[in-house]
């Protein structure tokens, strides 16, 4: 790939042969000959890939860059295709039964909302049953491709990713919540839905904010709990649209108005049954519940007191909400006279028992965090949302009846297949509560900023959306009552929260992903207007110093003063490349007489200096050398970092500042350089001192040569790369002096050193294991230096 963007350059202007004082003939003497690699559209007539073939590569490409997740999702695949064998045409819960007979009659004054009735309604008219849940499977791999792309999106390494991805894809209650006539799974799917579009970009504008209330308004019509959900979202679009309060009023209101749009049609359709607009009669018998599990007889008023149940406050909470709001043997159901009274029982009980109210909510919200998936005393049985090897059966609920008037058969169930879903199940086949523990910990402490790096990673309000989202809609479910059914939205909201949280705390959220083949859509705006501005016939000097400069408008004027205007006999001349940079970085560097080229958006320091190569290299430079744009190296060394290449004894040299000196006491990072040092030098068996040094000097051809891919933490893959092609590479000490201004942009040493670690195995594993071997068998011979 390397050879055929080399050949896509601009021919090399010819340079005179070397009189033999700098040791080097040409530009190039004494490097590899590249020439054009086989399939790159040659002369010699290769046919140009098909259209499918291409395909078929970028396909294999993906795969092999995001392989565990591929391999994640397979699984999350193949698991549901074996819940669909296992039990067909679907499971029916208690709840299905009313939203099969709600979804002909469509009547809203139920306790449930006729949302998602109305969706079955749609797909019994075009398929059945096994269309319903088979849909519901595909919404589920959906929202795990989601999450995945969300995280990558935002920067995040593709484990973290994969690690947030894999509740909503591998937990097999999630499987089997999706084959069962339920709403949960299209519930989901618009919540997450509609947090994605939140947070898809920094800010979200009217258009985001209107299609995510959109979708909120609409799982509200699924689910009434959805209401809870508004809340942070609106909190989210007032916080995060932007300092600019006309935006964020333009945002509210978008998102306002598209909510209403599902919500005010369900009032209306709501007010043709009743002549109320409301979205709900009542949920009185749900909050009954709950109330009467803790109601303190002695003290209620005597008409309230019919509706009050018998026995002790501890011995009634080994029945549950659900039991005083469904069984007959509930005070509710044994005195209909005393059911108008429900809702003003439950008012009284929450205003006079207001702290075990919400003790026993908090006791069941802790629930998920605290106990593996188990029977909690007083709720649903644990069994209901688990794998059977026998189809469930309801007492007066029979399931073949209710399937054939819809035109299905009889229910069956693979015994062999179903045992082997339920073998996966309770062998640790969910979210272990440790881990929802630590995402919604993580969630929490980002969104409240617990570290330096949370407070500026611009993370926040994404880890209080995600969090918030599921704190709330759990708690809201458990007002009523603790269902493992309903702490599903956890497995996606609090992964997503404490990804971002892990992010901000950490300072993982500026993680750039690999580089596409140069140049990129934004590279090549940067080199076009580049070269609007300076003309295509632009010659730069012999020596070109490429700079690669992020909000350094307070020390990169000074940097560029401090370059000679020639080194050892050559001209100098800077080259600033400034990568998306917020403050007055391009001015000052234009205004000290910099040639100058801009990328329109931050993309990393590796991305901006490999423009700045490429640019040189077109422009006739024939050595490059880089420094940094926070005045860290002296100018004065320059001549040392050049001596060896001109001299041909190296075709790249690197700044060392373990053989030189440092300014920087910080222990732990030169620990690092010098871990890393030696880490590479076992890999490569070259003996290098300084992997991450930024000055660096080099004939201008190898670094369009070197394959480059990391945006950030580049300067490993750099120098690996080199090695892998045969360069020569030799130390040089250096001193480094401490930034002039500002704070380095590659986060703390934890952050630092995990994500250099990360690049140089890669780079290694890439150069060294998968692909030299091909490049022994395809390498042009070498031409030797005319020194």
């Amino acid at each position: 790939m390397t050879d055929r963007l080399i050949t896509s350059l601009p021919s090399p202007r010819s340079a005179p042969e070397d009189s033999g004082t700098s040791g080097a003939s040409g530009r190039d003497g004494g490097l590899p000959d590249v020439g054009r690699s086989a399939g790159g559209g040659d002369v010699g007539g290769a046919a140009a890939p098909s259209r499918r073939a291409r395909a078929v590569h970028r396909v294999g490409g993906a795969l092999r860059t995001h392989w565990f997740f591929a391999l994640v999702f397979a699984v999350g695949g193949a698991g549901r295709v074996l819940t669909m064998v296992a039990y067909r045409p679907a499971l029916l819960y208690i709840d299905s039964f009313g939203y099969l007979a709600n979804s002909k009659s469509l009547n809203p004054t139920g306790n449930e909302p006729i949302g998602y009735p109305l969706l079955l309604r749609v797909l019994l008219h075009f398929g059945n049953f096994e269309t319903v849940v088979a849909l519901q499977h595909v919404l589920g791999l959906a929202m795990g491709l989601c999450v995945y792309v969300l995280l990558l999106r935002h920067r995040m390494p593709k484990t973290l990713a994969v690690l947030a991805s894999a509740p909503v894809l591998l937990d097999a209650y999630e499987w089997q919540i999706e084959q069962n006539i339920l709403t949960d799974s299209l519930f989901l799917a618009l919540i997450t839905a509609a947090l994605v579009l939140l947070t898809w970009r920094r800010r979200p504008g009217p258009w985001l904010a209107a299609a995510a209330g959109l979708l909120l308004g609409a799982a509200v019509t699924v689910r009434l709990v959805g209401e809870a959900a508004l809340v942070p979202a609106v909190l989210f679009v007032v916080l995060a649209a932007g300092p600019d309060w006309r935006r964020r009023i333009r945002a509210v209101a978008a998102f306002g108005i598209a909510c209403a749009v599902p919500l005010g049609s369900y009032a209306v359709y709501m007010h043709g049954f009743t002549g109320t607009y409301s979205l709900q009669t009542s949920n009185s018998i749900m909050l009954y519940g709950r109330t009467a599990e803790i109601a303190d007889c002695a003290s209620l008023p005597t008409d309230l007191k019919a509706l009050c149940p018998s026995g002790s406050v501890s011995s009634r909470k080994y029945l549950g909400p659900d039991y005083f709001s469904s069984s007959t043997a509930s005070p509710y159901f044994t005195d209909p006279a005393a059911q108008p009274l429900a809702k003003e029982f439950s008012d009284y009980v929450i205003e006079h028992q207001p702290l075990q109210f919400a003790e026993t909510v908090g006791a069941d919200f802790l629930e998920l965090f605290t106990a593996p998936h188990d029977t909690v005393i007083g709720a649903t049985s644990v069994s209901r949302w688990q794998f059977q090897t026998q189809y469930p059966a309801f007492a007066k609920l029979p399931a073949a009846p209710e399937l054939a008037s819809f035109g299905q058969g009889a229910p069956t169930v693979n015994v062999g297949v179903a045992r082997v879903l339920r073998d996966y199940q309770l062998g640790g086949g969910y979210t272990p509560d440790v881990l929802y523990a630590v995402f919604l910990l993580a969630g929490l402490g980002g969104a409240l900023g617990l570290t330096r790096s949370a407070r500026r990673s611009g993370l926040r309000a994404k880890c209080a959306l995600w969090t918030g989202t599921g704190v709330v809609l759990l708690l809201a479910a458990d007002v009523f009552e603790f269902s493992w059914r309903y702490q599903l939205p956890a497995l996606i909201t609090l992964p997503i929260g404490g990804s971002f949280g892990i992010a901000a705390l950490l300072g993982f959220g500026r993680m750039w992903p690999p580089m596409r083949a140069y140049p990129e859509p934004s590279d090549e705006a940067a080199a076009a207007d580049f070269r609007t501005r300076y003309g295509a016939d632009l010659e730069l000097a012999p020596v070109v110093v490429v700079i690669a400069a992020y909000n350094e408008a307070e020390t990169i004027g000074a940097v560029i003063d401090d370059l000679p205007d020639e080194c050892l006999g050559l001209a100098v001349r800077p080259l600033i490349v400034v990568d998306g940079a917020t403050d007055d970085t391009a001015r000052v560097a234009l205004e000290h007489g910099a040639p100058t080229c801009v990328l329109p958006v931050n993309r990393g320091q590796g991305a901006a200096l490999r423009v700045g190569y490429h640019l040189a290299y077109e422009a006739g430079a024939q050595y490059i050398v880089t420094s940094d744009a926070d005045g860290q190296y002296t100018a004065t060394e320059l001549s040392e970092m050049l001596a060896p290449v001109l001299d041909g004894t190296a075709d790249l040299t690197i700044g060392s500042r373990v053989l030189g000196k440092r300014e920087n006491r910080d222990l732990v990072r030169h620990a690092g350089v010098r871990f890393f040092g030696f880490l590479v030098s076992r890999l490569t068996g070259t003996k290098v001192t300084d992997t991450s040094s930024g000055y660096r000097a080099m004939r201008a051809r190898l670094p369009v040569d070197v394959t480059l891919t990391q945006a950030q933490y580049q300067t490993s893959e750099f120098l690996i790369g080199a090695l892998a092609k045969g360069y020569r590479v030799a130390d040089v000490p250096v001193t480094m002096h401490l930034r002039g201004h500002g704070s380095t942009k590659k986060g703390n040493n934890l952050v630092f050193g995990t994500r250099y670690a990360r690049v140089v195995l890669g780079t290694w594993f890439r150069e060294f294991v998968r692909s030299r071997p091909a490049r022994r068998r395809a390498e042009p011979e070498r031409v030797p230096s005319r020194t």
